[in-house]
């Protein structure tokens, strides 16, 4: 049987490592001419790369093809790249603070990623359910909408001409 202060040191040293280590989140955007077969091997390799550094990845999504809001430049082996559309995603997980910074470094060094965030999180669940959008609301027809899809009724001239000359006599 172990003494108790062993235990106790044990539980200590375990709480210590839990205090240094924060939840993170990594927003990237990978280079357009990356195939798409290789955009589940790129994320996986990423996943890789933060569990070597002990991290944990807790939850993600996978890179999404988007329009840029403006053109970015990555420089890869001394020739620079503009890029107008890149993959969009993110990965959220648990690591070390210390070990943050090997991460960004070899980050850095990836040629596939145009660009990376990497903020400091909660562990909870943030992501926003979709919100009502005033502009995806469905109107109602207007007379004349709805007149179109009626048949039209023929119309006897002499009967409006009486109608008109009836309400302009009064």
């Amino acid at each position: 049987m172990k003494p108790m202060s062993e235990v106790e040191n044990k539980d200590e040293n375990k709480i210590e490592t839990d205090a240094n280590s924060r939840v993170y989140e990594i927003g990237y955007l990978l280079v357009p001419t990356l195939p798409e077969l290789d955009v589940p091997v790129t994320v996986g390799n990423l996943k890789e790369l933060i569990s070597s550094l002990d991290g944990i990845a807790i939850s993600d999504e996978m890179p999404k093809m988007l329009n840029l809001a403006y053109p970015m430049v990555k420089v890869v082996a001394n020739v620079r790249n503009k890029f107008k559309t890149a993959y969009f995603g993110w990965v959220k997980f648990t690591m070390d603070s210390d070990k943050i910074l090997k991460l960004k470094k070899r980050l850095d060094l990836d040629p596939n990623f145009v660009r990376f965030l990497i903020l400091k999180t909660v562990r909870k669940n943030t992501i926003n359910a979709k919100r009502f959008v005033r502009g995806e609301m469905t109107y109602r027809k207007t007379k004349t909408e709805r007149n179109v899809n009626e048949k039209a009724v023929p119309i006897n001239k002499e009967e409006i001409d009486k109608e008109i000359e009836a309400m302009v006599a009064v």
